[in-house]
């Protein structure tokens, strides 16, 4: 929470027929966004020793809205997932926070998403819940095809 107002907070939940390296391989490509998910564009401004980026920037347009904004990304142990929290915001978003956690179920994975938006200007209630479920969804629907298409 920044500035007083709570950030939108949306979950939600898919399972992906690939065992957790090949999906969190894919998360951890983030050049390839714009290719499966509601991103524009994503520069990867540096990487960790194994070559993962850590401080992301990305630029995205949704519902009539622009902004741009830079990640910090923690990965979990393992295969498990990653998290990430706001360094910069331009534009309609001050804060994008959420994770990425994966699950492995005898060689396939439950993958949960889980992400809160702060908006940086007025938006109706409805509104922006209909653009977090969007990106939610988008982007578990978009991991999912991505990851088991190849």
């Amino acid at each position: 929470m920044r500035g007083g107002r709570v950030a939108e907070e949306t979950e939600g939940t898919i399972n992906i027929d690939a065992d957790p390296a090949e999906v969190m391989g894919v998360i951890a490509d983030f050049e390839a966004y714009p290719d499966w998910s509601d991103v524009d564009r994503v520069d990867v401004l540096a990487r960790d020793r194994r070559g993962r980026g850590i401080e992301v920037s990305y630029e995205v347009s949704l519902l009539g809205m622009s902004a741009s904004y830079t990640l910090a990304y923690k990965y979990r142990p393992g295969n498990s997932g990653v998290s990430w929290t706001t360094t910069r915001a331009e534009g309609a978003v001050k804060d994008v926070r959420g994770e990425y956690l994966i699950k492995d179920e005898e060689g396939k994975s439950r993958v949960t998403y889980r992400l809160a938006v702060d908006l940086a200007i007025p938006v109706p209630g409805f509104m922006r819940r209909k653009g977090s479920r969007r990106v939610v969804e988008t982007g578990l629907l978009g991991l999912k095809r991505r990851v088991e298409e190849g």
